[in-house]
């Protein structure tokens, strides 16, 4: 059974020399308990620059998976201190990806929670800078 939830969700991108980028969203979206995980899942926006796009987060013990399909399709696993490699698919292309979390924290409820990630990617075995992103996650009634 899913539940509707409010989400919060701050992104931080950090590249090189540049300045951070903050990307803030709120959204509603589902949560549900399947297969001994919860899933969270929205609609990404315009905002995001992801308009068209579904993302779910799937949290399981030791672990978080990001999952993007639609206009782009992706699936990155993020574990504390381990590197995954991922395929970003667009509908100009692929990348390959890698990812390493360097923090992998949740609190989930059915009420809601927290998650929030740390981690460096790699686009193509290049260092591309550090992610963080911290959702709240809130049932609405």
């Amino acid at each position: 059974m899913s539940t509707k939830v409010m989400l919060s969700i701050t992104g931080t991108q950090r590249y090189a020399e540049q300045e951070p980028e903050v990307i803030e969203l709120v959204t509603e979206g589902t949560m549900c308990l399947r297969d001994g995980g919860w899933e969270i899942t929205y609609q990404e926006s315009a905002l995001t620059g992801l308009e068209g796009v579904q993302t779910t987060f799937r949290v399981e013990p030791q672990k978080v998976t990001l999952t993007r399909s639609g206009k782009l399709q992706s699936q990155m696993v993020f574990q504390q201190g381990v590197a995954h490699d991922s395929l970003y698919q667009m509908e100009f292309g692929t990348l390959l990806l890698r990812v390493r979390a360097n923090q992998v924290f949740f609190d989930i409820a059915p009420d809601g929670g927290v998650i929030d990630l740390v981690y460096e990617i790699e686009i193509e075995n290049s260092a591309a800078g550090v992610i963080d992103y911290h959702l709240v996650i809130r049932a609405l009634e």
